[in-house]
């Protein structure tokens, strides 16, 4: 386990976060920093909290749960704050649902975006820069959403939240219901944009792909984080490795 002292370099972070819905604990969380250009994924079986916690952080839920616990992102404090002034502090989630405009074409979904009046320190991505990440959403600019495959929905979301120039890129479950290639694309991307100084949170159940691109894991179980390291390290626990790479570890 790292450490749970303020790490200067963290973009993102968090500190005793709590949530529950009436009264059953959901998420545990004592700390999780994020630093800038790191990708940190998320794992764990379903219902381990995974999705609980990037929407706690995001400040978005399904339900109504009691959220308590400190969040702060480059330096500011923003557990207090509403999910759309998160929004434009640079905290974005893609969720599993994705952000897309069914009726709209890639064209126009790409047009509609929030930009901000000022980000600093953050890039802001063009259309253009867009479809230079994902050259299968120019191919189908034209098309409406509702006319989009699984992945290429999850491209144009992602495309969405990084025109709107985000610190912190939350990410849930990107994988589900993509072909293998398209799951090594995605995720290969997000690489390429960690590189260039975007951190990223990432929730994933397809733990053998998060592995190859993720600098650290957190294993939550049960909404508490009970592993946590680097990627290359921890491939080797038995906890990951029987569990969830379906190996024997030696």
């Amino acid at each position: 386990m790292t450490s749970h002292q303020d790490n200067p370099a963290a973009v993102l972070q968090v500190r005793g976060l709590r949530v529950a819905y009436a009264g059953i604990r959901a998420v545990a969380l004592d700390a999780l920093d994020v630093a800038r250009g790191e990708i940190v994924g998320v794992i764990g079986a379903n219902g381990a909290g995974k999705s609980t916690l990037v929407n706690a952080l995001a400040g978005w839920s399904r339900g109504d749960p009691h959220v308590t616990g400190e969040i702060t992102l480059a330096d500011r404090r923003i557990d207090t704050r509403p999910t759309h002034e998160r929004i434009r502090a640079g905290l974005l989630l893609v969720p599993e649902g994705r952000l897309v405009f069914s009726r709209m074409t890639v064209e126009d979904n790409l047009s509609t975006a929030f930009v901000p009046v000022s980000a600093p320190g953050r890039r802001v991505y063009g259309r253009n820069e867009i479809y230079e990440l994902f050259p299968r959403l120019k191919e189908r600019r034209a098309h409406l959403g509702a006319q989009l495959s699984g992945g290429e929905r999850q491209m144009l979301g992602i495309g969405r939240a990084l025109m709107m120039g985000p610190q912190v890129l939350l990410l849930d479950e990107p994988s589900i219901g993509l072909a293998p290639m398209l799951v090594s694309q995605v995720l290969q991307t997000m690489r390429t944009l960690a590189r260039s100084g975007l951190s990223i949170l990432l929730v994933e159940q397809n733990v053998r792909a998060a592995m190859e691109v993720v600098d650290r894991l957190v294993l939550l179980e049960r909404g508490r984080v009970v592993l946590e390291g680097p990627a290359a390290q921890l491939g080797d626990d038995p906890r990951i490795a029987q569990a969830y790479l379906g190996t024997h570890a030696a």
